[in-house]
């Protein structure tokens, strides 16, 4: 009797494990929004992101060494010029996109910036244009679908539009080009390294506003501390280490679906935690904007395969089966 081999199933086994990590990131993520929401009943905007994110660098401080990669001899040193100016420029960009974000909560609802925050996934291929990247049709068809959903969540009856959500939109595109500038830097340096100094550079940025422009008192920061803890060990060091596990064994078509969970988790961890509700207009305007973000993503993959089946099929030689 043949034994068959065992390796499609192992595949199979670490595509589900990589989903599985993949969800709890989602929900970790869209979670965070409410313990961002509630660190600032105690403390100002930039000291809460400052404080959250040095204990995210500190917490992914042991990875460097943990997750290092065994040095090969025509390989580029770990530490260079080149990696360091770049993961500078990385953390100024997610200075911006989380600063944006953490202000904008002051004054739009948590189940409001999940979603906004969400367009980033539309943005990306949008400013990819800027630098020569191809863009599918379905991408501009998700586009459309998730600005019209955008407009029932977010413009009211008498046409304005809360300031927070219009902060929320200017921080989904310093996370697109975050995303875009991730891509360049994770396939030439170490991704975990890359991440310490984007998180390190936050930090110094954020805290450095705080001394400037906030009151800083220890018993309010104590007051705070479940939400920087919630913020800065759960949804910097340990989502972003699942990500990084996970991405290794990812389906794309399946990271895209299940990574737009968030603006999901966030919606039902603001009605859940603090009680938010959505009006029916603003259901189907996050319904419609969820559909554009897994429009965008999944019909580029789905096409791409097609093409390439096509291809493949085109260059098989006659009479081979």
């Amino acid at each position: 009797m043949r034994v068959l081999p065992a390796e499609p199933a192992l595949m199979n086994l670490r595509h589900y494990r990589a989903d599985v990590l993949m969800l709890i990131t989602a929900l970790i993520w869209g979670s965070t929004f409410v313990a961002q929401r509630l660190g600032m009943d105690h403390i100002g905007p930039f000291l809460y992101t400052g404080l959250r994110f040095l204990l995210g660098a500190i917490t992914v401080m042991p990875l460097i060494w943990l997750l290092r990669k065994p040095a090969k001899r025509d390989a580029q040193p770990r530490m260079s010029k080149a990696m360091l100016l770049g993961s500078i420029a990385l953390g100024a960009v997610l200075t911006m996109g989380i600063n944006l974000q953490q202000i904008g909560l002051m004054f739009t609802t948590v189940t409001n910036s999940g979603f906004i925050t969400g367009l980033y996934v539309i943005l990306v291929p949008v400013f990819g244009l800027f630098i020569g990247m191809r863009t599918h049709r379905g991408t501009w068809a998700g586009a459309v679908m998730a600005l019209v959903g955008m407009v029932l969540l977010s413009v009211t009856a008498d046409f304005t539009v809360a300031p927070g959500d219009w902060l929320q939109l200017v921080g989904a595109c310093f996370w697109a080009v975050h995303v875009l500038l991730v891509g360049a830097l994770a396939s030439r340096y170490d991704p975990i390294l890359v991440s310490f100094v984007q998180f390190l550079v936050c930090a110094v940025v954020s805290l450095t506003l705080a001394l400037i422009f906030e009151p800083i008192s220890l018993i309010a920061i104590q007051q705070a501390l479940p939400a920087i803890l919630y913020g800065g060990i759960l949804a910097v060091g340990v989502a972003f280490t699942l990500q990084v596990v996970a991405q290794k064994d990812a389906i794309t078509s399946h990271a895209a679906i299940i990574l737009s969970l968030e603006a999901v988790f966030a919606a039902l961890a603001g009605w859940l935690i603090l009680g938010e509700t959505l009006t029916p207009r603003g259901l189907l305007g996050c319904a419609l904007m969820l559909a554009g973000m897994l429009t965008a993503q999944l019909v580029p993959i789905y096409l791409d395969r097609r093409k390439q089946a096509t291809v493949a099929v085109q260059q098989e030689p006659a009479g081979h089966h």
